[in-house]
């Protein structure tokens, strides 16, 4: 806590000539672990810290099992002008959740959304995962069944991915998992985004979905490529321009850095014109919106239009949304090497 509190005084005019502060995040871990009066001391360094008079959009990530038990969180956000949760629900079947090891249960979660509710907040969105083995199709579709019923603002879905650490990388080279074929996978994904849409949901990027006007200024601002700075251990920042940068993921080695007052940077890289571009078409492609024409080459946007990986609108190429699972495979058809 001292050790974030020195970082955010050392880096408060990293977003000098930026414009004002728009968003707030306060996720990339569990945050809702912080009892009230940390959350608060967190608040009150920025706000001394920053001008957060024009902060639209204030979103905390939550555990459904820390606001079904808190004693207080609820007061301490709203007090600090959150307006936005996003809590990790992940599935609405507790042998999932079990396998997952997750400490909620499916009523855990269902009992934290109604206490958000009740504690005011309009803007709530959660989190579900697909793509794993045991998920069966109608696993899936009483999750989705679930999840609209509760009528979040807003739902991000993401498909089951392995890290190489983890104890699931270690069963599955063991034998002791299989991966779900693409084709389960995929039609998995149509399913989530046919059931989304019915129930009145926009796919607005890939793994992102909202009722209208609810998307996440925060993570929409990532896409567009607008300067951030990221606080904490592993927290990554970029000027808007060309730089990005990061902490060491090392939360001793972060402290230790700012104990003698220096700024934790482990690393940073300026990007190239061809970086930039990379970036540009990556990002865009994976909204809905797209990139503007003029990023495409004639040449390969005909071509992609006959094939049908590409759509055009007025002034952008997008991904057609039924090509959306496969979209980084059509992303690399633009990227220059």
């Amino acid at each position: 806590m001292a050790a974030l509190e020195r970082e955010i005084k050392l880096r408060r005019h990293y977003l000098d000539g930026c414009g004002p502060v728009r968003t707030i995040y306060f996720g990339g871990g569990t945050p809702s672990l912080l009892r009230p009066e940390e959350f608060i001391r967190i608040y009150d360094a920025l706000a001394a810290a920053f001008d957060l008079s024009g902060v639209e959009e204030f979103t905390v990530e939550v555990n459904p099992e820390d606001i079904a038990g808190e004693g207080g969180l609820t007061e301490a956000y709203r007090r600090c002008g959150v307006n936005r949760i996003s809590m990790g629900v992940q599935s609405f079947c507790d042998a999932h959740l079990k396998w997952m090891n997750r400490r909620h249960t499916a009523a855990t979660a269902l009992r934290a959304f109604e206490k958000l509710r009740a504690a005011g907040f309009d803007n709530i969105s959660i989190d579900l995962i697909f793509g794993f083995a045991g998920l069966t199709d109608s696993d899936w579709r009483a999750t989705l069944r679930q999840a609209v019923a509760l009528a979040p603002e807003h739902i991000s879905a993401y498909q089951m991915s392995i890290d190489p650490e983890s104890a699931l990388a270690e069963r599955l080279a063991a034998g002791r998992y299989s991966e779900l074929s693409d084709e389960t996978c995929a039609a998995q994904y149509a399913l989530l985004q046919d059931t989304l849409e019915a129930a009145g949901y926009e796919q607005y990027e890939i793994s992102n979905f909202c009722l209208p006007g609810r998307h996440s200024r925060h993570n929409s601002a990532y896409w567009d490529r607008t300067a951030y700075l990221g606080l904490g251990p592993a927290a990554h920042s970029f000027d808007g321009s060309a730089r990005r940068s990061w902490n060491p993921s090392d939360t001793a080695e972060y402290c230790a850095a700012l104990e003698v007052g220096r700024k934790p940077e482990e690393g940073s890289e300026n990007l190239s014109e061809a970086d930039i571009y990379n970036e540009r078409i990556m990002l865009g492609l994976r909204t809905a919106r797209g990139v503007p024409k003029a990023l495409i080459d004639p040449d390969k946007a005909r071509h992609s239009l006959a094939a049908g990986i590409l759509k055009e609108t007025e002034d952008a190429y997008r991904i057609p949304r039924d090509k959306f699972f496969i979209c980084d495979s059509i992303i690399e058809e633009f990227l220059l090497t």
